[in-house]
């Protein structure tokens, strides 16, 4: 049985959640504080505390849904067999990150939110394993597969990262790219 949430907690949730975002596309997650979201929010500073922490995990929250659609993205892309030829799918990931490159390029800097970071780097890893599973390498608990998921996720978010900060090209530009130095030389991924 699901517990019930009392619509004004969800409604001062969602208004701390717009009020973290939209913060976050104007500075460095690093300079807002618990003051700056109650302003901007409309509502007494010591409201946020009752239902966040800190900062860090009101920003997690708040990025939970642009997590969720980026790692729906990763669970469509094989990124353990890979095609010969690039997935539509790996496009849509630069695509998605994209859209909020603004919010992804300071979650992911230097001033960025090492809860955020890690979030990103256990739901990819998740889905990597998943696949890895599906390809017969071994069991979810395996440390082969753990290792090579966390390998193929480090790819991932450090193509990202890098894309983001980096190298201002067009997303499937980058994708293009970053999809030849996945594959490996004149062959398919190795099992």
């Amino acid at each position: 049985m699901t517990k019930r949430v009392d619509p004004r907690v969800q409604r001062t949730r969602a208004l701390l959640r717009a009020a973290v975002l939209e913060l976050a596309t104007e500075r460095e997650p690093e300079s807002i504080t618990i003051a700056h979201v109650a302003e901007r929010a409309t509502i007494n500073r010591a409201t946020v505390y009752q239902h966040y922490r800190d900062r860090d995990e009101l920003l997690l929250d708040a990025m939970e849904n642009e997590l969720a659609g980026l790692v729906g993205l990763v669970a469509r892309c094989p990124l353990v067999v890979l095609p010969r030829d690039m997935p539509p799918a790996f496009v849509d990931i630069l695509h998605h990150v994209d859209a909020n490159a603004v919010l992804y390029r300071r979650m992911l800097g230097p001033c960025g939110s090492a809860r955020f970071i890690n979030r990103l780097h256990q739901l990819v890893a998740e889905q990597v394993t998943l696949q890895l599973v599906e390809a017969g390498v071994g069991s979810s608990d395996s440390p082969v597969v753990e290792m090579r998921a966390h390998c193929a996720t480090g790819a991932v978010m450090g193509l990202v990262t890098h894309w983001l900060h980096d190298a201002p090209v067009h997303p499937e530009t980058a994708a293009a790219e970053a999809w030849q130095a996945l594959r490996p030389a004149g062959g398919t991924a190795a099992r």
